[in-house]
């Protein structure tokens, strides 16, 4: 039979199949009024139902996720990597410890966030705060402001400037529009820049060619409730489109003393994508997104009369958007270049604190091979923010508003020594308004000791400069009554200088049999000028009445080395059956001088992440459309923060009717009602509780 006529026999069936049906689809609560979607009748459509009847079911054959149990082990071994050095190559020939999230990985783990889904990457830790707040960092120095590791959606860089770290709770993707989140562990500030201290996390999204019709999600739960829309079309001949909207609403958590914690979240976000091939060549992008929510949370302010330190509920409300683009070129004799530009607009309104960053940036990279061993990356970028921080008693900046710009150049090299040996040499430019002129050298080795074996070493140079936090705050901690009264507070230093780090990296990469991969790594890290605090007495005038002053005065303080080890393991038994290990090992010596009195003490500094983790992920297909999948996650305690080790067991049952049709059932953190994941001094966390939800996923 032709394909034509086997066209028009399927759109046929199509067509009496639904030419007197009705669905309704309740989007959920989220959006008051409730929002519905109704598909009409072939027979209301008329001929133009039979065009659309093809494109949607097109289009949901081709949304439709790829499942990664159908590929074997080699297959998945050429999954591609851009983040490593800025250019796609195979994951397994990449000399860096990296690992790839797909978007199959997203969606059988039944992750509702991003913070969620990084749990998979082994020497990466998650600790969930309260509902809507996260401290997430790799290979140690974990705190809900962490600052050495660097984030970004799609190229664009989503730490703030306020603290050189990230408010997770503004960074709230579409999961099914993912095509892959990047983890490079380790120094990347030879390619990324300051901040790229410990690690590259960077989202990427999918194409909007690949997401083109329909899509509507529901999900209800005891913690959760939400829904989103998607729908995709074309521009022209040349181009394609995507538009998205989100919502949801997560409950309070529990408090110690067994009640509703404040910190219940609801949150709402839209946006889009268009992607255009113009002249054969040229590849345009242009893509935004807007973000609206509210976050409930308990603070601990300040005052000079009593009560000195009372807690407070608090409503954060938090909004922004971005807009960027991308132009990309291919060039003869396999070059090509990129420029790309984005603005960045966030802001954050509390009690302690109103926040307005605005961040414009520039990016031009330029690839082409120089003879025949060789490959040049080079480019540069511009990057200028501006702020408004209005504070309070608790919390201030002097000055509260300030102007910065970073300029930054790199280049990198990669030398085909052998035809089994590479050698990557390359550094990053930049300078900042904080401390000037900075350069982060790498140099990266791969040895392909067969086509089953993969050696790298890597001895790189990365720097953390200074943010506003470090050089302008002002926390007033508490007040102690007395005569004359006591005032305990945070002062940034305004001499600050630059966080560095030196980083030793071996890796091991294998096929040891036809359905297994072995990936390991052991790193050793030196740390200078590593931000501290000590104490130090004065009396103020002012604000009144009159009081004796001990400040905590940040500074370059503090020297640490860290060292570790990280292991992947991945097995196919089956060719249905995929089953994941990973380990992590990170050991911390800080040393600081014992005549001095630091804030954070060798122990706290020591022992605020965990010895030990270990994650162990089956994904199973045991009957025809119906997946069980199961992730089970140790982290060691914190004993500086007082939380002891905890077990995590999410499962989810999957099932799939028809092709544009699936069913979940989702349970996380089974084997026990809550607990305690990390704790702050300025933020009232929260006991983390068992949740079970369901989700429906409809294409069309």
């Amino acid at each position: 039979m032709n394909a034509p006529l086997k066209l028009f026999q399927r759109i046929g069936k199509r067509f009496e199949q639904e030419k007197n049906q009705f669905n309704w689809i309740v989007i959920g609560p989220v959006f008051p009024p409730e929002i519905l979607v109704k598909r009409m009748t072939c027979r209301i459509l008329g001929v133009a139902a039979l065009f659309v009847s093809l494109d949607t079911s097109m289009a949901a054959a081709q949304d439709a996720d790829l499942d990664l149990t159908q590929l074997s082990i080699e297959e998945l071994m050429n999954i591609e990597i851009f983040s490593a050095t800025k250019n796609t190559q195979r994951l397994f020939d990449t000399a860096a410890a990296a690992f790839v999230i797909t978007r199959e990985d997203i969606r059988r783990s039944g992750a509702t966030s991003i913070p969620d889904a990084l749990r998979m990457v082994p020497g990466v830790h998650v600790a969930q705060i309260s509902a809507s707040e996260w401290a997430i960092s790799i290979r140690g120095l974990n705190n809900r402001f962490a600052g050495n590791l660097l984030v970004l959606i799609d190229g664009r860089s989503v730490y703030t400037p306020l603290f050189s770290g990230v408010y997770w709770a503004a960074q709230d993707v579409l999961l099914e529009d993912v095509e892959s989140i990047e983890v490079i562990r380790g120094s990347s500030g030879a390619l990324w820049g300051a901040n790229a201290v410990n690690g590259v996390i960077n989202v990427r999204t999918r194409q909007a060619r690949d997401t083109q019709g329909g899509l509507v999600t529901a999900l209800e739960g005891n913690q959760e409730s939400g829904a989103a829309f998607r729908y995709g079309g074309g521009l022209g001949e040349n181009g394609h489109y995507r538009v998205y909207g989100k919502g949801f609403r997560r409950d309070a958590f529990w408090d110690a003393e067994d009640d509703s914690a404040h910190d219940a979240w609801d949150q709402a976000q839209g946006g889009f994508r268009a992607d255009w091939t113009l002249s054969g060549r040229d590849e345009l992008t242009l893509q935004g997104d807007f973000y609206q929510g509210q976050l409930d949370q308990t603070l601990q302010i300040s005052s000079l009369t009593p009560p000195s330190a009372p807690l407070i509920e608090d409503t954060v409300d938090s909004w922004g958007g971005n807009l960027l683009f991308r132009w990309k070129r291919p060039l003869e004799a396999n070059s090509e270049w990129i420029l790309q530009t984005y603005y960045d607009a966030t802001r954050r309104r509390e009690d302690i604190l109103n926040q307005r960053i605005d961040t414009f940036d520039l990016e031009f990279q330029h690839r082409f091979p120089w003879g025949d061993r060789q490959n040049i990356t080079w480019g540069f970028g511009y990057r200028h923010i501006w702020d408004n921080l209005d504070g309070s008693f608790t919390v201030s900046f002097d000055p509260p508003d300030r102007r910065t710009d970073v300029y930054s150049a790199f280049v990198q090299d990669e030398i085909h020594l052998l035809d089994n040996m590479q050698l990557t040499l390359g550094s990053k430019f930049e300078h900042n308004g904080y401390t000037g002129f900075e350069i982060q050298p790498t140099a990266r080795l791969l040895w392909q000791i067969d086509p089953q074996q993969n050696l790298w070493g890597a001895v790189s140079r990365a720097v953390r400069t200074p943010s506003r936090s470090d050089t302008d705050i002002r926390i007033n901690l508490a007040g102690i009554p007395g005569v004359p009264p006591t005032l305990l507070s945070i002062l940034g230093d305004e001499d600050m200088d630059s966080e560095t780090l030196v980083s030793f990296e071996l890796g091991y990469r294998s096929e040891p049999r036809q359905n297994m991969t072995l990936d390991v790594t052991a790193f050793y890290n030196r740390y200078d000028k590593v931000r501290n605090s000590e104490s130090s007495a004065s009396f103020e005038l002012t604000p009144l009445p009159p009081h004796l002053l001990i400040a905590q005065t940040l500074g370059n303080l503090t020297k640490l080395n860290t060292y570790g080890l990280e292991a992947a393991l991945t097995w196919q038994p089956w060719s249905h059956w995929h089953l994941n290990a990973g380990y992590a090992w990170l050991n911390i010596d800080a040393r600081d001088d014992p005549a001095r009195n630091l804030a954070f003490s060798e122990n706290r500094l020591e022992n605020s992440d965990p010895t030990h983790q270990f994650l162990l992920r089956s994904q199973w297909e045991f009957a025809r459309n119906l997946q069980l999948d199961l992730a089970l996650y140790y982290v060691d305690d914190l004993p500086a923060l007082d939380i002891p080790s905890y077990t995590r067991l999410d499962l989810r049952l999957g099932w799939r009717p028809r092709k544009d049709l699936e069913f979940s059932l989702v349970g996380q953190n089974l084997l026990d009602d809550r607990h305690v994941e990390f704790t702050t001094f300025d933020l009232v966390g929260s006991e983390i509780p068992r949740s079970i939800y369901g989700k429906v996923i409809w294409r069309w």
